[in-house]
């Protein structure tokens, strides 16, 4: 299991944090997301045999938000 911060830029209110948690979450090998909306840091626990790194932040960019 691993554990990453992810910079996410352009999230301002609850539904942005409900989106990017959904987004990620839906991700096979996702056990847990974390958003802190004052910080934009995006805190994923993920198994890294199912699922990489350019798949949680293509997850977050479909919901219209950049990864930095």
């Amino acid at each position: 299991m691993q554990t990453l911060t992810l910079d996410v830029r352009g999230m301002t209110c609850g539904h942005c944090k409900m989106s990017v948690e959904g987004a990620l979450t839906e991700l096979e090998g996702v056990s847990n997301v974390e958003v802190d909306l004052a910080t934009g840091n995006v805190t994923v626990s993920y198994d890294e045999s199912k699922v990489t790194l350019a798949q949680l932040q293509e997850a977050v960019e479909d919901q219209g938000y950049d990864v930095a």
